[in-house]
């Protein structure tokens, strides 16, 4: 018996051998074996090397102030600190498809005028005045206002109000380099010529009427700004009449007017609002989702961790983790992922099953 599994193993131990000369001599060629990397590229579920984090205002909102003292808006062209997943850290992603940073503009201020591939979104956590110029539109922002800024558009940002303001920018960066297909440009000047006022994208599109002959193909919103101001009094009326989801609460789709979509192709973005003492039931989708208490208090426990969270905090769960959100007071929470990009692709999954 001995002999025979000294004999087996001898032989597994040649076809192993053999095997690995082979693998080496093909590597010579540029070539690998599917069946040894198989199981990890075609996995049984999703993979994620995403890790939940949170970014506490509270913590964060002092560096940002420093930055202001170490160097100017037109300086650092956009003065912004990343924030780095904590498992992707120097690779400027807070999940593997989406970039996010803190950006700061002090009173007086001009980030110069540049467009890029890369589509952007805002959404302020702090302070009240400042504006960002969109393809000739000004917009003035406010705490929790949404503005986008489409791939290759023009825009810039100015402050001429008293106080500083900070914003979440994110961007599909980390999308647009995995296709290699990153341009930008500078404008050329610090600010572009402005045609339309603030309100104009909003008022011309948003209203349940279009301009007569507006072609409406776009595969983005037409809208610059979505006021904080409009969107929470829709919040209010969803939870009078009951309309709250069991695991997001009473939420809206930020969408295109024109098709009734995503706001871009490559994120999507909600807000909602958790009625006080809301226990939100178990839930997990493939888009990684970036959230920002806007209003309220409460937690978010991802798989076995738990996030406390408070207003102007930042935090991400990553791909196919399952969360759930509780409230300890009514609470407005917002949203952004890669949705649209990958039901574009037909591959967003979720799964609501209570566990």
């Amino acid at each position: 018996m001995a002999n025979a599994t000294t004999t087996k193993r001898a032989g597994e131990t040649d076809v192993e051998a053999v095997r690995q000369a082979y693998y080496e001599r093909i590597g010579k060629k540029d070539l690998a074996p599917l069946w040894v990397v198989l199981k990890d590229l075609v996995a049984k579920e999703p993979v994620t090397a995403c890790v939940p984090a949170i970014w506490h205002f509270a913590d964060v909102k002092g560096l940002v102030d420093e930055a202001g003292r170490l160097i100017s808006a037109k300086e650092a062209e956009r003065r912004v600190l990343v924030m780095e997943n904590p498992a992707l850290r120097g690779k400027s992603r807070i999940t593997n498809t989406l970039y996010a940073g803190l950006q700061l503009i002090m009173p007086g201020e001009i980030a110069p005028a540049h467009r890029h591939t890369a589509s952007a979104i805002r959404f302020v956590l702090d302070g009240e005045g400042a504006y960002t110029q969109v393809e000739g539109e000004k917009t003035l922002m406010s705490r929790g206002d949404f503005v986008i800024t489409p791939h290759w558009t023009t825009h810039d940002h100015g402050n001429t109000s008293k106080k500083p303001m900070i914003w979440l920018d994110v961007l599909d960066v980390p999308t647009v380099n995995f296709f290699e297909t990153g341009f930008s440009e500078h404008l050329g000047a610090d600010t572009q010529n402005t045609a339309r006022e603030h309100g104009d994208s909003i008022d011309r599109f948003g209203s349940g009427v279009l301009p007569d002959g507006t072609d409406t193909r776009l595969n983005r919103s037409p809208i610059i700004n979505y006021p904080y101001a409009h969107i929470r009094p829709i919040l209010e009326r969803l939870h009078r009449t009951g309309d709250v989801d069991p695991r997001h609460g009473a939420r809206v789709r930020y969408a295109n007017p024109f098709n009734g979509g995503w706001v871009t192709p490559t994120m999507g973005a909600q807000i909602a609002l958790l009625p006080k003492n809301f226990n939100g039931q178990s839930y997990r989708s493939t888009d990684g989702m970036i959230f920002v208490c806007v209003e309220g208090r409460g937690a978010t426990k991802v798989e076995n961790q738990t996030l406390e969270w408070s207003p102007g905090d930042v935090f991400v769960v990553p791909p196919w983790k399952r969360y759930a959100h509780t409230a300890s007071e009514e609470t407005v929470l917002f949203n952004i992922s890669d949705r649209p990009a990958q039901e574009s692709l037909g591959i967003w999954r979720e799964d609501a099953t209570s566990h």
